[in-house]
């Protein structure tokens, strides 16, 4: 009888040690690119963000020392139930590991949940809300490349300080919206200005009319667009018709991206002041790749800065995992050992990932030029000025994130 205990119980000692050899040697990702695939964000984020993912995976170099590196998208339809649904069964059936980009801050903040439920990663392009490094924070989630706090610090204050002093928010109804309008408020008020008024339209709406009239009848200096995508396009256009530039009163972009300017055109956009963390004409680095992820894309059109942000956080997430040598399936391990690696890559250059996972980088502050002055199809921003990655997000004493208590 006691040989044949032993006997179990050193079976059982090999299995637990081949199966801890096993689990250390893993070598065997799979990444879903959750986004808006056909929506009003699908043009800034959708199938280039895709795209910028199998850039990442080919350019990590992993394959080829072993690794197994496996693709999915999904389309979130801008709906949070839709979102953690496909998340759910990527983690439950799929054996996803990793979950990057979701734009819209509603989808983003249940997705955050799911992913700290199943011990996956999450890596945040495409989403602004700040809540995400703050009360929402978690030990799974990294969040790369803009929040709203920077938007409403780098465009807020500066419109603010040359004489915009009184504002009026058109705020997309829900969370990134909110986010946004709170940060950029916040800002004006301290910095001497006042907020007159504001008003608060549905996500993806059609005719800003009756929105755009009561922003033009505040009188407000600053009419703030707290939304993004189409919803931004959208209102911009119809603000010109209704000839509220024209009238002295100038448009705060809070949140403009490279598609947005070709969707509204030059002529119409020129001399918007808006702040960005990549541009693809920036530097020899960002115009290599952008030359790159052009020549594969059926537009033809270079990166905006969510899909460079799905590149450059895989990139540093792939770092991570050769760090590890192997076991890329605790999410939360993968995420602290993120935190330890300084980041330094061609798109958004040296920065680190705090330990609220909020990466930090330089912003800079962008104006649309005039069409005389545009060289290019996508030549599009005069570089004003840039904000230190330091001074560009929320300071850690002022962060909310549970994760700094302990």
């Amino acid at each position: 009888m006691k040989n044949t205990i032993s006997a179990l119980l050193l079976g059982t000692a090999i299995a637990l040690s081949v199966a801890s050899i096993a689990s250390a040697d893993d070598k065997v990702v799979k990444i879903g690119v959750l986004s808006d695939q056909s929506g009003l964000y699908a043009d800034l984020a959708g199938p280039g963000s895709t795209l910028a993912a199998q850039m990442a995976i080919e350019d990590s170099g992993l394959k080829a020392k072993g690794w197994t590196i496996d693709l999915i998208s999904g389309d979130h339809q801008n709906k949070p139930d839709i979102g953690t649904t496909i998340a759910r069964q990527w983690f439950d059936v799929d054996k996803v590991d990793t979950v990057v980009d979701v734009p819209n801050s509603g989808v983003a903040l249940a997705v955050n949940n799911v992913v700290k439920e199943k011990n996956g990663v999450y890596i945040n392009s495409g989403a602004a809300t700040s809540d995400l490094t703050n009360a929402q924070c978690s030990p799974n989630t990294v969040h790369w490349t803009y929040d709203t706090y920077m938007l409403a610090h780098a465009t807020g204050q500066a419109l603010v300080k040359a004489g915009g002093d009184t504002w009026f928010f058109l705020t997309a109804d829900y969370a990134f919206g909110a986010a946004l309008e709170r940060d950029t408020t916040a800002v004006v008020t301290a910095n001497g200005g006042k907020v007159v008024g504001g008003v608060k339209h549905p996500l993806n709406t059609a005719d800003f009319s009756s929105f755009l009239l009561q922003a033009q009848a505040s009188k407000a200096k600053i009419i703030g667009l707290a939304n993004a995508g189409g919803d931004t396009t959208n209102s911009i256009k119809q603000a010109a018709e209704f000839g509220i530039v024209k009238g002295g009163q100038k448009l705060a972009a809070l949140l403009l991206f490279l598609t947005d300017v070709k969707a509204i055109g030059l002529e119409t956009a020129q001399g918007l002041n808006f702040t960005e963390t990549f541009y693809w004409d920036l530097n020899d680095n960002t115009r290599a790749f952008s030359k790159r992820f052009s020549a594969r894309m059926k537009n033809s059109a270079p990166p905006t800065m969510v899909q460079a942000g799905v590149y450059a956080g895989l990139m540093h997430y792939f770092k991570a995992l050769e760090a590890l040598g192997g076991n890329p399936h605790d999410g939360a391990k993968v995420v602290a050992k993120m935190k330890t690696i300084p980041t330094d890559d061609p798109l958004f250059g040296k920065g680190e990932v705090e330990a609220n996972g909020r990466v930090t980088h330089d912003a800079y502050l962008f104006e649309v030029k005039k069409p005389s002055e545009s060289k290019g199809p996508w030549d599009f921003y005069t570089l004003v000025g840039t904000v230190p990655g330091n001074q560009a997000f929320t300071p850690l004493d002022k962060s909310t994130c549970a994760l700094l208590k302990k």
